[in-house]
């Protein structure tokens, strides 16, 4: 008897040591994810300072100075420094900062929480948008630039336009923000992917139509591709799963979508809806904190630069 008695005793401190274990450390994960995880970006560099600053970073590198310039580091100041209203931007702002990066000087933060909180936000966004990227010469010989690694989703030659869309209203389904960008181009238009990932999934969607969502491979951008042609959606040779480069061909520009029977052209323009999600968080890629990015003034500087 005594022997059972010891049993039991031991099964419940076993079970008491397991159960508070696993509370304690929801406990720790939660607070962790609740401190941590960014759930809301602002985007909202303009044109000029998005030029502005990546001029300045890819000049100083192809130039090899012994101090280069960070395009997200730049950013990151000035969003301090104007709480993120970059309608105060002043060159001579990029300009001292330069300066000092170049004299070795201290760089005064204002605020080093929200300096820290646009670091980690333009990293997300903005990693990987610069860097070496192999060239191939018109004699055939191959050699490595420091530039734009991203890609259009619009191959240079193909006329699209666009507007900045991001944000409204929509009623297919429910009433929504718009939580994309359009470029509006003739269907059959080819699709490129802006950056290196892998295809997350295609197939079907009652709102986009036949899409494409791909995920880089750091797992923080998920670009969605939306409204693809009806019947022959696809670049047949990409498949689920598949790891794709930065201006591979993925598919054609169409106008299906906001349709619950598949293969309907429901969308009365052609254009291919583009988004970009940020993830920190896998909860947040279906969950209610979401973030999505608008793309306007990024998509208007890669076809300044000619991209």
């Amino acid at each position: 008897m005594k022997k059972i008695n010891m049993i039991l005793i031991s099964s419940l401190f076993v079970s008491s040591v397991v159960f508070l274990g696993i509370v304690i450390n929801k406990k720790v994960l939660v607070g962790a994810h609740d401190k941590s995880v960014i759930k809301y970006i602002d985007f909202s560099p303009t044109l000029e300072v998005l030029k502005d600053t990546m001029n300045a970073d890819i000049s100083s590198h192809q130039l090899k100075e012994k101090n280069e310039i960070n395009w997200i580091s730049v950013l990151s100041y000035l969003g301090t420094k104007y709480g993120g209203n970059f309608k105060r931007y002043q060159k001579k702002h990029l300009e001292e900062y330069v300066k000092k990066i170049k004299n070795e000087e201290e760089i005064e933060i204002s605020n080093r929480k929200l300096h820290d909180y646009y670091v980690k936000a333009y990293s997300s966004i903005l990693n990987g948008v610069l860097g070496e990227k192999e060239i191939t010469k018109k004699d055939g010989t191959k050699t490595k630039e420091y530039g734009i690694k991203i890609s259009s989703p619009i191959p240079r030659g193909y006329p699209f336009t666009h507007y900045d869309d991001f944000g409204a209203k929509r009623t297919f389904g429910f009433r929504r923000p718009h939580l994309g960008h359009d470029l509006f181009c003739a269907i059959g238009t080819p699709v490129l992917a802006v950056e290196d990932g892998y295809i997350e999934i295609m197939g079907w969607n009652r709102f986009g139509g036949w899409r494409i969502g791909i995920r880089s491979h750091d797992k923080l951008r998920y670009w969605y591709y939306a409204h693809l042609r009806k019947d022959k959606p696809f670049n047949p040779s990409i498949h689920e799963g598949d790891s794709v480069k930065a201006g591979q061909h993925i598919g054609y520009v169409g106008k299906t979508g906001y349709s619950d029977k598949e293969n309907v052209n429901n969308i009365k323009r052609s254009h291919l809806h583009l988004g970009l999600q940020i993830i920190f968080d896998e909860e947040q890629k279906d969950g209610p904190n979401q973030i999505w990015i608008s793309l306007y003034n990024l998509i208007n500087l890669l076809k300044a630069k000619g991209v």
